[in-house]
Order: structure tokens, then C-alpha cells, then sequence
């Protein structure tokens, strides 16, 4: 766990010299939103372009570290620790690879969006698999449902088969990178899909679990 703390140190240390040592090279104004087609449609200055990425960052770890303690089951963080301080990590190693492409973009080197993002949600969301089917029943990570939270056993079975649709969300996210302008759909459509099924799952499995008692 310290060198996974200390991973995540490095990753946001990293990230903030290298927003600090690019900024005098950027042009005034910083493309900071692309579309479908992969080609910039939204900008800001400079100064808001580059500091949103780390911001993001270091709020989301200091709340990552804060979560397990206000936690009213934050002993069961223990059982999945390493998983969970894994995923923030990842996180940010997926926040840094973002504001590299950023500035890539904006200096002159405009890597496509519609091939780097696909793949990098794609990471993020295999992971996220790994996570959910080691979680424990808590507040704040995990499929959090009014039935996952009453019953152990339908959060232990919800999480094993959302690990595994994370999973495969992942996979064909990372098919997007082939899409071109549709890379979008591959992204988003099997998130949401996972997400609405695992809400039913949850409700499905906890109703079969009454009527076996």
C-alpha cells in the first residue's frame, strides 16, 4: 500500500510540474473540448485550460482518503484496501494521460481523440471491474443499491457480475479506438447498459432471496 500511496504522490507531482514547465510554450487560448469527429470545438485560456486537470485530481484523491474514514462501514475498506487505493492510482494515471494529450494538442501535436480516448476509458473501466468484484459492503464504493446495501449476499453477487460487465465494457471500449467518429458510442452505450442491468440485477436477486427465507 505505501508504494501504491507513493505511485499516486509521484502521478500528482508529475502532473503539476509538467502543467508549471508547459505553460510559457501554449498559446493564449487552450482547446479544451472535442467533439464526436474528434476535432476541438471548445476552448478557454490558457491559465483555466491547464489547471482543470490537476485540480480535478487533487480534490478527487483527497476525497478518496477521506471516504474510508467517514465510512460508517469503513472497517470493511481493509478487506479490498489495496484494490481500492489501486483505483486511485489508475485514476490518476488516467487524469495525468489526459492532460498530456491536452497539451500535445495544443502545442501542435494533435493526437486522435477518437483513438487515445477509447483506449484510456477503456483502462479505466477494466479496472473498475477488478474493484467492483472485490469490494465489500460499503457507503460509497460500488454498486450502491437500496438491495446491495440490505443484503450481503446480493451485494456479493451483484458485484461479481458487474466486475465482470465492467470488464467487458472495458473491451469494447477499447474497440472504439477502430470506430473513428462513432468512438463515442463505444465508450458510453455499455456503461450505461451495465449500469441500468446491475441496478435490476441487484433488485432481482434480492427478491429471489425473500422468497427463499
Amino acid at each position: 500500500m505505501k508504494l501504491i500511496r507513493l505511485a499516486i504522490l509521484i502521478g500528482i507531482v508529475v502532473t503539476v510540474l509538467l502543467t508549471i514547465a508547459v505553460y510559457p510554450s501554449l498559446p493564449p487560448v487552450f482547446a479544451s473540448h472535442w467533439n464526436a469527429s474528434g476535432m476541438a470545438d471548445g476552448s478557454m485560456e490558457k491559465i483555466s485550460g491547464l489547471i482543470i486537470i490537476p485540480l480535478i485530481m487533487i480534490a478527487c484523491v483527497a476525497l478518496f482518503a477521506v471516504l474510508p474514514r467517514i465510512d460508517p462501514l469503513r472497517n470493511n475498506y481493509e478487506k479490498f484496501r489495496n484494490y481500492y487505493e489501486g483505483f486511485v492510482l489508475v485514476f490518476v494515471l488516467y487524469l495525468l494521460a489526459i492532460q498530456v494529450l491536452m497539451i500535445l494538442w495544443n502545442l501542435g501535436y494533435p493526437l486522435s481523440i477518437n483513438v487515445t480516448f477509447p483506449i484510456l476509458f477503456g483502462i479505466l473501466f477494466v479496472y473498475i471491474g477488478f474493484l467492483l468484484e472485490h469490494a465489500e459492503q460499503n457507503w460509497f464504493v460500488g454498486i450502491r443499491t437500496p438491495w446491495t446495501l440490505s443484503s450481503a449476499a446480493v451485494w456479493k453477487k451483484t458485484h461479481e457480475r458487474g466486475g465482470k460487465l465492467f470488464k467487458y465494457a472495458g473491451i469494447v471500449s477499447f474497440l472504439g479506438a477502430f470506430a473513428g467518429s462513432y468512438a463515442i458510442w463505444f465508450m458510453l452505450v455499455p456503461v450505461l447498459i451495465v449500469a441500468v442491468y446491475t441496478v435490476v440485477y441487484s433488485y432481482v436477486a434480492y427478491q429471489n432471496e425473500l422468497k427463499g427465507m
